[in-house]
């Protein structure tokens, strides 16, 4: 895994880059979130969507909500990035559709999306 430190508008963010998967659960992410605040002492990060298991994807696993629930908890806001077209259940579209209005997750094709999302305060 490596981690690079950019910033925008002010604002530091972490782009994690992978060629492992990083999240498979629940602790997976915390230690994932406690790696980078470590390191970087960023509140925003950008994850490629490959280095996330893809149970994360199938919304009846129910492992979304519970992983995005403690980015919440800790305060992280998180760019996902990756061709998401892949995912035809509507339950999903529509999860990414709400994220994507929100200010804590977003769904996005490339990098340079993530950062102007996190970037904005």
């Amino acid at each position: 895994m490596k981690i690079t430190k950019l910033s925008e508008n002010n604002i530091d963010i972490a782009v994690i880059n992978s060629s492992e998967i990083l999240i498979t659960d629940v602790q997976s992410a915390l230690d994932l979130i406690a790696t980078v605040n470590y390191e970087t002492d960023c509140n925003r990060m950008i994850l490629n969507k490959l280095a996330i298991c893809e149970d994360f994807f199938s919304l009846k696993t129910r492992l979304a909500g519970d992983i995005l629930q403690k980015f919440i908890n800790y305060k992280i806001k998180l760019a996902i990035v990756g061709d998401f077209s892949e995912y035809s259940s509507n339950n999903f579209k529509d999860f990414m559709y709400e994220s994507n209005k929100g200010k804590d997750l977003f769904f996005v094709t490339n990098e340079q999306q993530g950062i102007e999302k996190l970037s904005m305060s």
